[in-house]
């Protein structure tokens, strides 16, 4: 199962979502790997540091002669693994454009890997650029995080219309797993009020775990954890735990 959490509206929990689910599902005994696809690299500095791998997923994307497997990493949790990125992913962009396989060159470079994986989560850029349509070309499944806030639906057409236009032709198997709301505060009315306008528009698609706004979810990282190692009593815990049970039984 190869899930993208992707949604191209920024600040929306999206990378948070991606460590902490692949985390999850590693506690669980599962051989998970996670692909930072972000320029910006949070996904992999929220498990090691740049100066510890010399190959990264630009290198796998660009270079023809650099496997998959030649870039991927340990992380300190036992069954998860790491495709890391750098800031030169963002050159990846231009690199790409023109190639005739540019749209399934990390389909084709997950291929010789992705059996030795349960679940493989791909973090994606805030964006609808080409490394995240590679994303959603390679996946199997997606779960789209939205933030609990006024302008929360703001932009979702744009993915949708993408996702709708991938399944048409390069990766019709793509599935549309459910929506995650995140950054949640429920003592607010207009936590609520966004709640019931997501629910209205996506229906049964929307999980029942609900990702609370939590100072725990925003530390961890700078620890170079997910929450499970960092703060396993938290909420936040137990709501990604959560959402990794939902996600295993969607699938």
């Amino acid at each position: 199962m190869i899930i993208v959490v992707a949604n191209q509206k920024g600040g929306v929990g999206k990378t948070t979502t991606a460590i902490n689910l692949a985390a999850a599902l590693a506690q669980r005994g599962s051989k998970t790997l996670l692909v930072d696809l972000d320029p910006q690299g949070n996904a992999t500095l929220s498990f090691i540091s740049p100066d510890t791998f010399e190959r990264s997923i630009y290198d796998v994307l660009v270079d023809p002669d650099v496997d998959a497997g030649a870039a991927v990493q340990p992380t300190p949790l036992d069954e998860l693994d790491l495709l890391p990125a750098t800031i030169a992913v963002a050159k990846a962009e231009a690199k790409l454009i023109g190639e005739f396989d540019s749209h399934f060159r990390l389909k084709d470079k997950l291929a010789p890997i992705k059996d030795l994986y349960d679940y493989i989560v791909i973090d994606t850029p805030p964006t609808l650029g080409i490394l995240t349509v590679n994303a959603l070309v390679a996946a199997t499944h997606l779960i789209v995080p939205i933030q609990s806030s006024y302008y929360a639906l703001e932009g979702t057409d744009d993915l949708l219309d993408t996702y709708e236009k991938i399944r048409a032709r390069p990766n019709p198997d793509l599935q549309f797993l459910g929506v995650v709301i995140t950054i949640h505060d429920r003592r607010t009315n207009l936590a609520r009020d966004v709640r019931a306008r997501i629910q209205s528009v996506f229906g049964e698609k929307v999980f029942s775990t609900t990702i609370s706004k939590s100072v725990r979810l925003e530390e961890s990282p700078a620890y170079k954890q997910s929450i499970f190692t960092f703060a396993p009593n938290s909420t936040g815990a137990t709501e990604y735990y959560s959402l990794s049970e939902e996600v295993i039984g969607r699938a």
